[in-house]
């Protein structure tokens, strides 16, 4: 019967070398069985050296991929990644609310692993304000989460207190990931609160490797996907959380310097 198996959206960016944006979603989704579907928003040209050009689509195009995706598929479940201005995000909330594509996983792309700013101010008010307080799940970097929650993290109850901010945007679920720049570290702990109000840590091994491109990206689609398959709040971000840790842990060799995950990695078992 038509649109019985489980189908998930990723709204992001094209990255022409696979490791980030659209390109890891959709990986994502192929590993954990899940059909991907995909609105593309941007175009971006880098490699694993780095970003060298990018262009947005036309909104009107992507109000045409809004509409022909409800026209035709049975999308239980999406993600957003890097949306770069106003506008953009405003097109995406408009379609997000016409069309039921089922909860909404929000990867809130605002700066880099490293702590560089990618939105400029009116767009990173534009999605705090407008586009988190739609979202089932939010998945913020340690950085973003310090940028959103207008807070420095240093401890543990700080992780606590920035989740608790979080989620007074909006957004009902929080998934707020642990900072990982320490290099003589060897945990990293991701602090989850849900709307239950249930909380708890999730630690993993960290591993010292310059191949973590599109972490982030698979985290959220992982969640995606496991949503769309019918799997609660909490076991999506369980089996997230595995899926990238097991992704990050067995290098797959591929371009030179700031390489991808391996999504080939995570066993179906998760």
């Amino acid at each position: 019967m038509a649109n019985e198996y489980p189908q998930a959206l990723t709204i992001a960016g094209s990255d022409s070398d696979g490791s980030a944006g659209m390109q890891a979603d959709l990986h994502t989704f192929f590993r954990r069985k899940v059909y991907g579907t995909s609105v593309m928003t941007a175009c971006v040209a880098g490699n694993s050296y780095g970003i060298h050009d990018a262009v947005n689509l036309p909104t009107s195009f992507i109000d045409n991929e809004f509409k022909d995706l409800a026209d035709d598929y049975h999308v239980r479940a999406s993600k957003t990644g890097m949306l770069s201005d106003s506008e953009l995000i405003r097109t995406v909330i408009k379609n997000y609310q016409k069309y039921d594509f089922g909860p909404l996983v929000v990867d809130p792309v605002i700066t880099t692993k490293h702590g560089n700013m990618l939105l400029e101010q009116s767009a990173y008010k534009t999605l705090r304000d407008e586009l988190i307080p739609l979202a089932d799940v939010i998945t913020p970097n340690f950085f973003e989460a310090q940028k959103l929650a207008e807070m420095d993290i240093k401890t543990d109850d700080d992780m606590k207190t920035a989740a608790e901010k979080l989620r007074s945007l909006g957004a009902k679920n929080i998934v707020l990931k642990g900072s990982h720049h320490d290099p003589n570290q060897t945990k990293v702990s991701d602090y989850i609160l849900l709307e239950s109000g249930k909380s708890f840590w999730l630690t993993g091994d960290f591993y010292p490797t310059e191949r973590k491109n599109g972490t982030g990206d698979s985290l959220s689609a992982c969640i995606a996907a496991e949503l769309a398959k019918g799997e609660d709040i909490e076991t999506a971000v369980r089996i997230a959380k595995k899926f990238v840790d097991v992704a990050i842990a067995n290098e797959i060799q591929v371009g030179h310097k700031f390489g991808p995950i391996n999504h080939w990695a995570p066993a179906d078992e998760l």
